[in-house]
Parts: C-alpha cells; structure tokens; sequence
C-alpha cells in the first residue's frame, strides 16, 4: 500500500512538473513584444532586484499597510516549502536529525499558523470575501492539509498514507488551482525584472536633496 502510495506521489509530481512546464512553453506561443527603446539600465541588476530588495515590505506600498497578512504569507511559504523538503526525505529515505525534525516541526506549525489566518480573513472579511472564489478557499484549504499531515507525520509514522494521499491531491491540483503561482510567480518576477531593469526603473535610483 505504501509503496504504491510512493509511486503516487512521485507520479503526481511528474504530471504537476510537466502540465506546468507546458503552460510557461504556452506563454512563448503569444509571441515576444518588440522593444524599440534603447536600454537605458541592466536588465540583470532588475532581476536581482526583483528577488531581493523588491520583496521587502517597504518597496512595496501595498504590503507597507499590511504587515501582518505580509508576514503570514511568508510564515505560510515557509512552512509549505519545508513541508515539501520533507515530503522528499519520506520518498527517498533520506535520515533527518532530531534536532532537525523539531526545526521542520515547528515551521510546520508556523506555516499552518500563516496559513489559517489568511483562510479566516477571505472568510470572515467582507471585503476578501467579495473578491475570492471557490479556487481561493479550495487551494488554501489543500495546502493547509498538506501542512497538518506533516505535522502530525512528524510524531506518528501512522500518519503516512494520509500524507501521500493529500500530497497527491495537491500536485495533481497544483497545474489547474492558484497554487500554480508558485512556479509563474517566479517566472513573472524574472520577467518584470528584466523589462524595468532594461528601461532604468529597477533598482530605483535614490537622489540626494
């Protein structure tokens, strides 16, 4: 049961990785825009920034009045990206230390934390509830899941078909829900990156009075 359980996962993940390897091939099929401008920065400093300074609170406005949904977000990104780390050691046998289990457990929880905070402002706000749609709720609700079982793997092997059994379910959801931002959010940022780079907005320049 386990091992098909294994397989499960391994060929979910494939049929993720590939379904949205063919979306980002797709986004090539709209054609490239022509830029007539002449450079007038380095598009490379534009991607560092896009994935450095950029993704701090203060250089954007709108995270700069939501600090605490900022930091849930991240706490919730945290806890999903270990939770996959561990999701791997459990497909490949891979031994962790205790110390490092307890380190897992612990963004487990704070990823979970993040995670259902974000859940319960799109429910019980007016204003997130008017803009979300069930692919809102559906994914949070998944990915939260995912963070619970590994949680809970963490004390008792018990645990383990439930694991792959909601791991499955969030791959195979991965290509058609939001949760596919976690690969174009990336693949977005490298473009804005090189595009404001290129034209001399990014890194912003700072002027002295």
């Amino acid at each position: 049961m386990l091992s098909l359980l294994r397989f499960g996962v391994i060929f979910s993940f494939f049929l993720s990785a590939t379904a949205l390897s063919l979306l980002v091939l797709k986004t090539f099929s709209f054609g490239k825009k022509t830029l007539y401008a002449k450079p007038r920065g380095d598009a490379k400093k534009g991607v560092l920034y896009a994935f450095g300074r950029g993704m701090l609170p203060w250089e954007k406005e709108s995270t700069s009045k939501h600090l605490p949904t900022y930091v849930s977000g991240m706490l919730y990104h945290a806890g999903i990206f270990a939770a996959l780390f561990y999701l791997l050691s459990l497909i490949f046998s891979l031994e962790l230390s205790r110390l490092f289990i307890y380190l897992l457990r612990f963004l487990f929880f704070l990823g979970y934390l993040g995670g259902f905070t974000l859940l319960f402002k799109r429910i019980f706000l007016p204003t997130m509830r008017k803009i979300s749609c069930p692919d809102d709720f559906a994914a949070n609700t998944i990915v939260d899941l995912f963070l619970i079982f590994a949680f809970v793997h963490t004390y008792s092997v018990r645990a383990t078909p439930l694991f792959f059994l909601v791991a499955i379910l969030m791959f195979l959801y991965i290509p058609v829900g939001k949760i596919r931002h976690c690969v174009f959010f990336f693949y977005a940022r490298i473009l804005f990156g090189l595009f404001y780079g290129r034209r001399g907005v990014l890194p912003p320049k700072t002027h002295k009075i």
